[in-house]
């Protein structure tokens, strides 16, 4: 394992965590953009009326998108070992 090796496992990883977290940061950030306006239209500043759709909408994100964040993590993690089963064995 050489250093060129590990900076693009290294890489791939970071490209990985976000491919696989952006469906629910999207959906975090519209909820919060339309609650934002909501709140400014209407006046209403109340700290909950902020954080709660957007944490429904984050779980909803992640039962809707759940098997194939799971699919892209066990084909990372499968990577990975094949990797490393080839450079063992």
């Amino acid at each position: 394992m050489n250093s060129e090796f590990i900076i693009g496992l290294a890489g791939q990883a970071v490209y990985t965590v976000l491919k696989v977290s952006a469906p629910m940061l999207l959906l975090g950030l519209v909820v919060g953009l339309i609650i934002s306006i909501f709140q400014a239209t209407t006046q209403i500043q109340e700290q909950t009326l902020a954080f709660v759709p957007k944490i429904v909408a984050v779980m909803l994100a992640l039962l809707i998108f759940g098997p194939w964040i799971l699919t892209t993590l066990v084909d990372f993690t499968f990577n990975i070992l094949d990797n490393l089963y080839k450079y063992i064995g």
